[in-house]
């Protein structure tokens, strides 16, 4: 029987989830919960569900995980520990400085109702998270630096088009190219937040919003914009059409140490990615992470998890013999 899937939000993130779906056999679409009006929702899974938000409790018999697919900024925090009383749950909460908190209030609600919660699931946090790990436990002398872009942050973008007088918004983040060369040469350079790399920001006003305030309040934006250089240009909603349409991303994780009696030895670990779409890829982290929730309460678990938490064996749709047999 295919694990059930529910998708809470249906934009980039929700698509995304639902086309990953489609690839992975032992999954299926059980519906899909909007806040816009699910008459007006065309999705693209033949014969799918599609119902209003606030029905999605009345639907937590026939759903065995909830995807959330809604923004960090404002979104997640309310939405995840909520449904977490009725579902199991996975996330994409990204804001890194605020983690801790979103974890407390998930594994409450998630132990209360005996549900699993994972959360913070994606490429980061997520994928490279696991590869920070991985190289510390490895090279435990040593530094890791994590660069990300060139590409569109999804996150990013959703706090700036939250901003009154806001219409739409895509913002890039850039590495800066000496600091990953520097990193790359073993030499554990000492880097702030704002020599890694630099943020740019295409904004499309509503007519007559006040475009220095909106510009303020960008550059001034706690956890997003204030530690960082950041550029903000205002262009019309053609030009972000036509220029700024896709959404890519990518990044780096790297980490140099030394090995030896005298530490003679250097050594740099890197993993990188680079994203033709970010969500359509961040969706197919938390399908994968869905399959593992769904395992985890089988067996009993309860509680929120995070990537740090979980075995890869319960990613995979492939068994243990198959997994030592090819993988291995």
């Amino acid at each position: 029987m295919a694990i059930r899937i529910g998708i809470l939000g249906y934009g980039n993130l929700g698509r995304g989830v639902e086309c990953a779906i489609r690839h992975n056999p032992d999954l299926e679409l059980a519906a899909v919960f909007t806040r816009r009006n699910p008459a007006d929702l065309s999705v693209l899974t033949e014969g799918a569900k599609v119902y209003a938000a606030k029905e999605a409790v009345k639907k937590k018999d026939d759903i065995d995980v909830m995807i959330l697919c809604g923004g960090s900024a404002t979104d997640l925090p309310e939405q995840t520990p909520e449904m977490a009383k009725y579902f199991n749950v996975v996330d994409s909460f990204d804001t890194h400085a605020r983690i801790l908190q979103h974890f407390e209030a998930v594994d409450a609600a998630a132990k209360e109702s005996g549900h699993v919660g994972i959360i913070s699931v994606g490429w980061d946090p997520g994928m490279f998270s696991l590869n920070r790990l991985y190289a510390n436990a490895i090279l435990p002398g040593g530094k890791d630096y994590t660069f990300w872009g060139k590409g569109v942050s999804q996150g990013h973008s959703d706090a700036i088009r939250r901003i009154e007088g806001v219409k739409d918004a895509r913002q890039y983040t850039i590495p800066v190219d000496s600091a990953l060369e520097a990193v790359r040469s073993g030499s554990n350079p000492e880097l702030t937040t704002r020599q890694k790399h630099t943020r740019e920001c295409f904004v499309v006003a509503e007519e007559g919003a006040d475009k220095d305030k909106i510009r303020e309040t960008i550059v001034n934006m706690p956890n997003y914009f204030s530690d960082y250089d950041t550029t903000v240009h205002f262009i019309s909603e053609e030009e972000l059409r036509r220029d700024h349409a896709g959404i890519p991303h990518g990044g780096f994780v790297v980490r140099s140490g030394r090995t030896g009696w005298e530490d003679e030895h250097n050594h740099v670990i890197e993993y990188s990615l680079k994203l033709d779409s970010n969500p359509e890829f961040t969706s197919s982290v938390l399908v994968a992470y869905a399959r593992a929730a769904y395992r985890l309460h089988k067996e009993g678990q309860r509680g929120c998890k995070s990537v740090f938490d979980i075995a890869p064996a319960y990613l995979s749709a492939l068994d243990g013999v198959e997994l030592r047999k090819h993988l291995l």
